[in-house]
């Protein structure tokens, strides 16, 4: 494994520079909190949900393992929604506790922060797995018909497509996701791998909604991932299948003192449109 540094190294006062006792004072009292929604998402569906700015949201392994694909939009602009691609390279390629889920352009910036994961210990296994990943993304009917020939309609792609069509988003707006509870990584050919899930019952991920949220998730119709979705060896895994649970908290408002949303970023998008002199050395 290299120890090469990464390329996107944080400057001081950065944005990147997460107040990490803020967050550890969040979690840290439970009277502290109040639970405001709570929802069980089917087997093999989608659901989406609304955050206010300062909640909390947890998704939640009710019965055992069973992965989720995560996506987000700001409520009020469904244009700046989570890059998926860009946290990877702000963050890491698995997320943990006081990662940041950031949005897209012209925005950049933190939609939403990690507060706390039950997985967190499990760290890089023997094949070089994470759990939380963010290398792939969705499952989708797409590529199972490149792949099968057949027609399947319950993927995570269509999953999420029908938990948003209520609140007036498409198939367009659906993105890449946060894979839940999944464990993924890169083998010695550079290819991407999917392990069984490793999550017991009452595993979470919880994060601090930094602005007003949209947000969707499937339970992946590939369950734990415990039965292969192609392949020789594949078949319905139906039977590895789970729901998961979604739950909000209002936080008492003495723990936001001074606790501001992040406004977009400040960059006023010229882009060299506009007539000025450069030369280039």
């Amino acid at each position: 494994m290299s120890n090469y540094p990464a390329a996107y190294q944080v400057s001081k006062g950065s944005i990147l520079n997460v107040d990490k006792a803020f967050y550890r004072s969040l979690i840290a009292d439970p009277a502290q909190r109040q639970l405001v929604e709570s929802h069980v998402v089917p087997i093999r569906s989608g659901f989406a949900w609304k955050v206010p700015a300062g909640h909390v949201f947890r998704i939640v392994t009710l019965e055992g393992p069973q992965v989720a694909d995560f996506n987000m939009w700001n409520l009020h602009n469904p244009r700046e929604r989570m890059w998926a691609s860009r946290t990877r390279q702000l963050q890491q390629a698995h997320v943990s506790t006081h990662d940041r889920l950031w949005s897209t352009l012209p925005y950049l910036r933190p939609m939403a922060t990690i507060t706390e994961d039950t997985l967190a210990s499990y760290g890089v296994d023997s094949d070089g797995g994470r759990v939380h990943d963010l290398l792939g993304t969705r499952c989708d009917p797409y590529v199972n018909k490149l792949l099968t020939g057949e027609d399947f309609h319950f993927h995570c792609h269509s999953n999420l497509t029908r938990a948003v069509a209520p609140h007036g988003l498409t198939e367009l707006d659906v993105h890449d996701v946060l894979n839940v509870f999944q464990v993924t990584g890169l083998n010695d050919d550079d290819k991407y791998f999917m392990k069984a899930c490793p999550a017991q019952p009452g595993d979470y991920l919880e994060m601090f909604a930094e602005i007003d949220l949209l947000c969707a998730l499937s339970t992946c119709p590939g369950g734990d991932l415990s039965v292969p979705m192609w392949g020789p060896e594949a078949r319905d895994p139906i039977d590895v299948c789970r729901p998961l649970g979604v739950e909000v908290y209002a936080l008492d408002p003495a723990l936001l003192q001074g606790w501001t949303s992040p406004g977009v970023s400040p960059y006023k998008g010229v882009h060299g449109l506009h007539p000025e002199k450069v030369e280039w050395k």
